[in-house]
């Protein structure tokens, strides 16, 4: 099932010639293979990891967190492991196992669960990127209009501070550098971009690699832009 869901997806970004999301699609892939490997491979070696012992002071101090003393002479809880402990084996006294069957159970687990959120988070992060874009749409369809050309003549204004971006962004708050990040960081909650900040970043873009009055749609960029990006931040290292 879950071949199939990615199949079918990669079809429907090729047929909407969406090259960056495909190639992000392909790296997901790729990686949830690979943990998939590593899933397989710890259940074909579990029996021989069990069987390496290390002496038990050395294996107290790779522990992440400190063993308690009910757990330490716990026997376990009565679950059926993906694997078993080894028949007939045991480590001399004073050696413990390297890892206990225990330990590789919960490790299969943390790599299930990786593969899931890897998956998740990805798909959030390109729904919020498209989401917030989606609100771009009816702003740049007011860059058509014959009253944003009136309204956003650079000639109106003399000086910068007349301008609506600068009076908006020239706060009380502005003035110092902490209330600032603070401000910002509560922003991107709520409004992030406001369509003042857009229709700025959108002019500058356009005076600085095209000529002046070309009809040139930057939403669509931006959203070839995030679909790039997207394909760089969805690895996992």
């Amino acid at each position: 099932l879950l071949e199939g869901i990615l199949h079918h997806l990669g079809q429907w970004f090729s047929k909407r010639k969406k090259k960056a999301l495909f190639d992000a699609l392909e790296k997901v892939k790729s990686e949830l293979m690979t943990l998939g490997f590593i899933s397989l491979l710890l259940t074909v070696t579990a029996r021989y990891i069990s069987r390496i012992c290390i002496p038990a002071g050395a294996a107290h101090t790779m522990l992440p967190c400190k063993l308690s003393r009910s757990s330490e002479h716990g026997e376990g809880h009565g679950r059926r492991h993906l694997s078993e402990e080894p028949a007939n084996f045991s480590c001399p006294k004073g050696m413990v196992s390297l890892v206990s069957t225990d330990g590789l159970h919960q490790l299969h687990i943390f790599v299930f669960f990786l593969a899931v959120f890897h998956v998740t988070f990805s798909a959030i992060t390109m729904s919020l990127g498209r989401a917030k874009t989606r609100i771009w749409k009816e702003w740049e369809k007011d860059t058509s209009s014959i009253t944003y050309e009136f309204s956003a003549d650079p000639s109106k204004f003399r000086l910068t501070h007349q301008t609506s971006f600068v009076r908006q962004h020239a706060s009380c708050w502005s003035k110092s550098t902490i209330m600032l990040y603070v401000v910002s960081f509560f922003r991107q909650f709520f409004r992030s971009v406001r369509r003042t900040d857009y229709l700025t970043l959108r002019h500058g873009f356009i005076a600085a690699h095209l000529s002046p009055g070309t009809r040139f749609n930057f939403r669509k960029y931006i959203k070839r832009s995030l679909q790039d990006d997207f394909k760089t931040v969805v690895g996992i290292r």
